[in-house]
């Protein structure tokens, strides 16, 4: 499906911020980001406080694998916005990658700048969130005739190769 992406939401899909509070997802390293913008893993990040990141390594490699296989173009859909390319894409091994930004994100969660940025291209879109909230209808109505997997990541497992599946086969 040459021409179309892949986006990538950061918590839920890459970072499963609802899982176990005690027991870190095996496979995945810890990270704070603090409110003053501080990226912190390692010792450092049981030491500050700030917004727990858990993020797999082995995740990068995957979806580059998925992207390579498929002709699909990574880019982040995510409210981290460009903060996904200083601080996750790193992390995980992603090189710097395109971002939705999402001017009016409180009007209509990510659905409208996602409609624009993908332009009437195919697009398969890893998320937590799809079906909370409004503005489905007028996303699908924006996408008519484009195709489109919206791919529902459980917040509380993270990305898996059933969602990489889904979006092989898809494609």
């Amino acid at each position: 499906m040459t021409g179309g992406l892949l986006l990538l939401d950061v918590d839920g899909p890459l970072n499963p911020y609802a899982a176990n509070k005690t027991r870190r997802p095996e496979g995945y390293t810890t990270y704070r980001r603090t409110p003053s913008g501080g990226w912190h893993t390692g010792r450092d990040a049981r030491r500050v406080k700030g917004l727990r990141v858990w993020l797999n390594p082995g995740h990068g490699t995957q979806l580059l694998a998925l992207a390579a296989e498929t002709g699909l173009e990574l880019a982040w859909a995510t409210t981290w916005q460009h903060e996904a390319n200083d601080h996750i894409g790193p992390a995980i091994g992603l090189p710097e990658l395109p971002v939705i930004e999402f001017p009016d994100f409180d009007q209509g969660w990510k659905w409208r700048g996602v409609a624009e940025f993908a332009a009437g291209r195919a697009l398969a879109w890893f998320d937590d969130e799809h079906d909370e909230h409004a503005g489905a209808a007028e996303f699908t109505r924006l996408r008519a005739g484009a195709p489109t997997l919206l791919c529902h990541v459980d917040p509380r497992q993270g990305l898996g190769s059933a969602h990489l599946a889904a979006v092989r086969r898809w494609a």
